[in-house]
């Protein structure tokens, strides 16, 4: 019987149609599509599945859309399977999928909670003061030196996500990303790639945005996981109802340390990492961190038939 955690993906992992297979074929998640709308004030079921491409990139669309359908994976993929993770996680944004999975927030709280992070991230930088960028081929602490070398007054860049080795993601001011960028590129086997998002997520640019945040958590009920969650934010400790609020709050503007997630996976014993959501690009990222790892996904029917019965062999 395998071992195996669940992980959820988050922004960038968004495309047009995400969802729609598993909405045609489970009532839960159909019934999911319906409650996000009515807390999201739009329709849902056209966003994800007709886009456009450009509508679905907007922040305030992209975090909404990706947890919705996150959350129908894990409807989907749940009511199938016979057994149960040992440990979860989401990447960013996908940490809430994972907290609404693991029993921590409800269904209408989890929606409400994101709509809100997604506006405050929104509204926090003007638009085309902030970006981000990927930078690639070089170590951790090469990049930290970069940002030390870069940052300045008006000039703020920071490491922002840790997604494996030799991918790394910066934040920061637009004019700083595009220093880094450069200076990047001019090192041996460094290369960089500006992203397609507009807000320097995870960096201390969005300190308004985690202040406006907390004002909200205070009025949802947070209670303990029934199954594991390692938070982005401190990978040597898990959720709870007592640090949720904090881990959250503190996850605006601190990096995601998303290859020692993985790494602590692994050393509790995990054989099998399950990916829920659009695309596959959290196991891509898994699969640089740790070949030993079986990797399975489920996004459509087809993959929900696959994994359930990798997962029941």
């Amino acid at each position: 019987m395998a071992k195996y955690g669940v992980v959820f993906p988050g922004q960038g992992s968004q495309y047009p149609g995400m969802g729609q297979d598993l909405y045609r074929g489970d009532q839960r998640v159909r019934d999911l599509f319906a409650a996000a709308g009515d807390v999201f004030g739009r329709d849902m079921v056209s966003l994800c599945f007709n886009g456009p491409q450009e509508a679905l990139d907007l922040t305030v669309n992209t975090q909404t859309a990706v947890l919705t359908v996150d959350i129908a994976a894990w409807l989907a993929f749940s009511g199938r399977v016979g057994t149960t993770p040992i440990i979860m996680a989401g990447h960013s944004l996908g940490e809430y999928a994972a907290l609404y999975a693991a029993g921590a927030v409800d269904l209408r709280d989890v929606l409400a909670l994101v709509h809100l992070r997604a506006k405050y991230h929104q509204e926090a930088v003007p638009v085309g003061e902030g970006a981000m960028a990927a930078i690639l081929g070089l170590s951790r602490d090469v990049v930290e030196e970069l940002c030390r070398q870069i940052n300045g007054e008006n000039h703020t860049v920071v490491l922002s996500i840790e997604n494996a080795p030799g991918q790394i993601v910066v934040s920061g001011h637009t004019t700083a990303i595009e220093k880094i960028i450069a200076a990047a590129e001019a090192k041996e086997g460094g290369r960089a790639v500006k992203l397609a998002i507009s807000v320097p997520c995870h960096s201390p640019l969005l300190q308004g945005a985690a202040e406006r945040f907390a004002a909200e958590l205070t009025q949802v009920d947070i209670r303990d996981c029934i199954i594991p969650v390692i938070p982005n934010r401190d990978p040597d400790i898990l959720h709870s109802r007592e640090r949720t609020r904090e881990l959250l709050i503190r996850q605006i503007t601190s990096p995601v340390r998303w290859k020692e997630t993985i790494e602590r996976m692994a050393a509790m014993g995990v054989d099998t990492i399950v990916e829920l959501g659009p695309k596959r690009t959290l196991s891509g990222l898994i699969r640089r961190i740790d070949r030993r790892l079986r990797l399975l996904n489920v996004e459509d029917g087809e993959s929900l038939k696959q994994t359930v019965a990798a997962l029941n062999d």
